[in-house]
């Protein structure tokens, strides 16, 4: 009987041992057998270093969580609606629809969705003039759920843009970001009401900036991307990382309808500036000194034995307006307006339309080998409708 105790004290001494050993050396050999009676076996992630006292984990890298947090309440959906007659000629005309036996269906409600952007705790939204002209009731939607019945402040077709105004207590406004800081490839994130099913965020990278010549608005300076934008984005907000307004979403180029990689964007500081006006004047109020302008071509540089291969060339001046009081000429080349450099006919046009009226602004030109400033006194821009070429 002692030797049967000695056996079974000596057997589990070494397994008292062996157990010891393979915890300290080897044990995930333990883990295993414990998982061997689990459904699935799966790898589960260790938690963090970083996780906070209230067991929420740190941030992760290259997240823009934080950025969609602080910028998603600003971003509202947008629904209008307004009456249209049907254009069919066969309802236009009473003959036709006697001989035809059609009733006058009267006018017919339309509906669209957009997107908008909360710029002030006072209740101003940008949206897109697109989004909401001829609307006779326009809704908003913000992202806790509440309504708020929107009118329109003021819009600017020619850059597509309108400010709305709502009622109502703790509205989250934006943070206004600084787009001229922005360079091609940065990441930016858009977000918007595509397809009405609500806010909804797409990441990509700026492509381009300063797109122009699209023929989308009579002013253009895009921000182009390949951040998705899609229908109902319209309006919508183009974020930094940080989740500061850079842009309002415009515009898509598309064979389908949906996104190609390539939208567009107004930038914020062409946005402001109009905002402001709206606002406190209800309407956008540009410059005019009465010329017509051409791009200056490698050709037009050696017909006009010009000495530089930048600016717009003055093609046509009208006559007793602010450019032909100041002495300037067709065929003078604009290096510069108001001591700033230009480029080309769209952004000279941009730089012409910002001069507020009745300031006097130095022009640069070049005739021939010379360079010759003359004053301009700036007029107000006529209205879009009125103006033939040239509207400069």
């Amino acid at each position: 009987m002692r030797r049967l105790w000695l056996i079974f004290a000596q057997t589990c001494t070494v397994c008292l041992g062996l157990l010891f050993v393979v915890s300290t050396l080897k044990p995930d050999w333990l883990s295993r057998v414990g998982r061997a009676t689990s459904v699935v076996l799966v790898q589960e992630q260790t938690p963090p270093s970083g996780t906070n006292a209230q067991g929420g984990s740190a941030p992760h890298q290259n997240s823009y969580a934080q950025a969609v947090k602080k910028a998603i309440p600003s971003v509202v959906n947008l629904y209008s609606s307004k009456e249209m007659r049907p254009r069919h000629p066969m309802f236009a005309d009473p003959l036709l629809r006697r001989f035809f036996g059609l009733q006058d269906p009267g006018p017919q409600k339309t509906f669209s969705l957009g997107s908008g952007v909360i710029v002030s705790e006072q209740g101003y939204v940008l949206t897109n003039n697109h989004v909401v002209e001829g609307g006779d009731l326009i809704e908003l939607v913000t992202q806790d759920g509440r309504k708020f019945s929107a009118k329109i402040v003021g819009t600017d077709p020619d850059t597509d843009i309108a400010v709305l105004k709502v009622d109502g207590d703790k509205l989250p406004a934006i943070t206004l970001g600084n787009d001229e800081k922005l360079e091609v490839g940065d990441a930016v994130l858009a977000i918007g009401n595509p397809f009405g099913v609500t806010n909804t965020v797409t990441s990509g990278i700026v492509s381009a900036l300063g797109r122009n010549q699209l023929g989308i608005n009579q002013f253009e300076n895009f921000i182009q991307t390949d951040a998705a934008i899609n229908p109902g984005n319209s309006g919508g907000a183009l974020i930094d990382t940080s989740g500061n307004l850079i842009g309002i979403n415009t515009a898509i180029y598309s064979r389908t309808g949906g996104t190609m990689g390539i939208g567009f964007a107004i930038p914020v500081s062409l946005a402001k500036p109009v905002m402001e006006q709206i606002i406190s004047t209800g309407q956008v109020v540009r410059g005019y000194i009465g010329v017509g302008f051409t791009d200056l071509t490698p050709e037009m540089v050696r017909v006009l034995d010009a000495k530089t291969d930048k600016g717009a060339v003055i093609g046509q001046v009208v006559p007793g307006g602010p450019a032909e009081r100041a002495g300037l000429r067709r065929g003078d080349i604009v290096v510069a307006i108001n001591n700033k450099p230009t480029g080309d006919v769209t952004t000279l046009r941009n730089q012409i339309s910002e001069l507020p009226p009745g300031t006097k602004a130095p022009v640069k030109v070049a005739r021939g080998a010379n360079e010759v400033t003359l004053e301009v006194e700036v007029a107000k821009r006529p209205k879009q409708a009125a103006v033939k070429q040239p509207d400069e």
